[in-house]
């Protein structure tokens, strides 16, 4: 983080220099003007997930398993496997 404050970033030929200023009021994203642009008019789409409603039943019950405990952590599931680990 100290490099982004004190230097320029090096992009192929152009080089990038974020004022401290902006640095330190938080998170900084870089698009391209074309990409921000289509964000602003809406033309670009974020997919969301629509559960159906069994998948809506499962995570409900899955959530209900988490708060329980009743879950296994991933080494647990490979041990049990007898999968080892690479």
């Amino acid at each position: 983080m100290q490099c982004l404050l004190n230097c320029g970033i090096i992009l192929g030929m152009a080089t990038v220099t974020i004022p401290k200023s902006l640095a330190k009021k938080g998170d900084l994203v870089l698009i391209p003007l074309k990409e921000y642009e289509s964000l602003l008019l809406g033309k670009k789409r974020i997919k969301t997930f629509a559960p159906t409603a069994v998948q809506k039943r499962a995570l409900r019950e899955a959530r209900k398993g988490l708060v329980h405990g009743g879950y296994i952590t991933l080494e647990q599931l490979r041990h049990g496997m007898g999968a080892s680990r690479r």
